[in-house]
């Protein structure tokens, strides 16, 4: 059965976190250039009910069950793709929140906060991270590669139009791509709009996990700084995360392995230690198995070997 509760996983801004992933790979109306998820080959622009909420609650329901108190800071929608593409996902934040007083989170690119239903759904939620990566619309197209109609208009409108209905932590997340939308002017013009948005946070970051395309490259430190500078007091450059990805509780460590990478791409090194509780002889066997699977890949970026889904789409 494909499991859409996985985790918890070690995230740069929310601890450990139980993720919530309500569509499939990759189900999304954006195609980033630094997506760790792969290319978008087929566009979704109408939400729909990728699964239906009583087959995710139960699961969300059995894994709190069976951590204590502390081993979870958030509970994380994120999806495969665009999270709040799922039909049922304000019901389903309302359900989570009724049985737990861990704060939950939504992380979405953003894209569907022009719509009245969308801000609503969201509304009940802790903290939202949406994206802001430009601050004109021929870098939107560039770096985020949207379904065509979605405007950069209709971008910046939800994103304002959403912070005057939303009283909890708004949290704008800026990633950074070398030679994109690192430099001076880029970032001004992202800093014009963070001036209209008003989030509480904003949070810059990197691409750290595989992008999909080969071409990008993290920014170096001189660029990181200056964008901190110019994004304002709001804005801290957020470290790589590091923590314990959870692979307990599961009979099949493959598949519990296959259900994290499928959302989360981890460096093998990261997947080595995560298995740190089993013998060396016996973590080659699983790393062979989840090879000989067909449902995992390696995925060469930055000289580093990253596992990922089999399905992923990755340029060589």
């Amino acid at each position: 059965m494909n499991k859409n509760v996985f985790g918890p996983v070690p995230s740069r801004r929310l601890g450990q976190s139980l993720g919530i992933d309500p569509v499939p790979l990759k189900s999304c109306n954006w195609n980033c250039v630094y997506c760790q998820l792969g290319r978008t080959h087929s566009f979704v622009l109408e939400r729909q009910s990728f699964y239906k909420n009583e087959t995710i609650i139960p699961q969300v329901q059995k894994t709190l069950a069976s951590h204590g108190p502390g081993e979870i800071d958030w509970i994380t929608f994120v999806g495969s793709g665009e999270t709040t593409l799922h039909l049922g996902l304000g019901e389903m934040i309302r359900e989570v929140k009724s049985m737990t007083k861990i704060p939950v989170a939504v992380i979405t690119n953003g894209s569907l906060l022009y719509l009245d239903e969308v801000r609503e759904e969201l509304k009940a939620a802790d903290a939202v991270l949406p994206t802001l990566d430009a601050g004109n619309p021929n870098l939107y197209h560039k770096i985020n590669r949207p379904h065509p109609e979605l405007t950069f208009e209709r971008l910046v409108s939800g994103l304002i139009s959403f912070r005057k209905v939303y009283k909890n932590k708004l949290w704008v997340e800026v990633m950074l791509v070398r030679g994109l939308n690192d430099s001076e002017e880029a970032l001004k013009e992202i800093a014009g709009l963070l001036e209209q948005i008003q989030p509480d946070e904003v949070h810059i970051v990197q691409p750290t996990r595989p992008p999909v395309e080969l071409w990008v490259k993290p920014p170096d430190d001189p660029a990181i700084l200056r964008a901190q500078i110019i994004l304002g007091a709001k804005a801290t450059a957020v470290l790589p995360a590091k923590g314990t990805f959870d692979l307990s509780g599961e009979d099949d460590l493959v598949n519990a392995i296959v259900e994290i990478i499928t959302r989360h791409p981890m460096q093998e090194t990261e997947l080595v230690h995560s298995l740190k509780k089993w013998s060396p002889n016996q973590i080659k066997e699983v790393l062979h198995l989840l090879e000989d699977s067909g449902r995992a890949q390696v995925v060469i970026r930055y000289n580093t070997r990253f596992w990922s889904a089999s399905e992923a789409s990755f340029p060589e």
